[in-house]
């Protein structure tokens, strides 16, 4: 029978999904060896939303003080005294996203903790998400060599396979990031929309993997 499957759709660029990362990474920990999971890049930041950071620093500089206080995760002065106090740091989903695909090509099954890296990196770090070469040494950490890394992220086939992804997103007709989803053979439920603690997810989880015992 084949296994369960958990579906985290999230974006790289979304402050929420950020302070999600340390739920979702626990639920891998736990569910790792029983569940699948599957990491899919939302598109939350593509067309005509592509902008200079700017455009959005005033609502920024006060939201991410509410994800800091609601989650616990912390927003670093790379990010706040860097990239949003300048405000010309192009923000798109799509690098980022990219940068996911050929991850998963790598190490598919540490995909969840390099979600999470990604986002530390802009966000804490304060990289500009548009620089292929900004994602070469977090890779490196994985022991993926930078450079192979950073080409294969200059090369169009992974730019498809993150398109694939926002596609499957908006398939599952994902209207808010992040978003967690319990699929078992056809039947896919949601059981997270936007940020949610580790406890209602687990009991969730529990729920729908063990119904005869709960």
């Amino acid at each position: 029978m084949e296994k369960a499957k958990i579906i985290y759709v999230y974006d790289a660029l979304c402050g929420w999904c950020y302070g999600f990362s340390p739920v979702i990474t626990a639920v891998h920990e736990k569910y790792g060896d029983e569940l699948a999971f599957e990491v899919i890049s939302g598109g939350m930041i593509t067309g005509k939303r592509i902008g200079p950071i700017g455009e959005v620093a005033p609502y920024i500089s006060w939201a991410y003080k509410e994800v800091e206080n609601t989650t616990g995760v912390e927003f670093g002065e790379g990010f706040l005294e860097g990239v949003l106090k300048d405000g010309k740091t192009v923000f798109s989903s799509i690098k980022p996203a990219v940068a996911l695909s050929v991850f998963k090509t790598w190490l598919p099954g540490k995909a969840v903790e390099f979600a999470g890296t990604l986002q530390k990196a802009v966000y804490f770090d304060g990289i500009a998400p548009e620089q292929a070469e900004a994602y070469g040494p977090y890779a490196e950490a994985y022991g993926i060599p930078a450079g192979e890394f950073v080409e294969k992220m200059k090369d169009e086939a992974y730019l498809k396979l993150a398109e694939k992804d926002f596609q499957k997103s908006a398939a599952l007709e994902v209207n808010g990031f992040p978003s967690v989803f319990f699929v078992q053979g056809d039947t896919a439920w949601l059981i997270a929309r936007g940020y949610t603690p580790f406890e209602p997810l687990d009991e969730r989880i529990q729920k729908l993997l063990h119904p005869q015992t709960t």
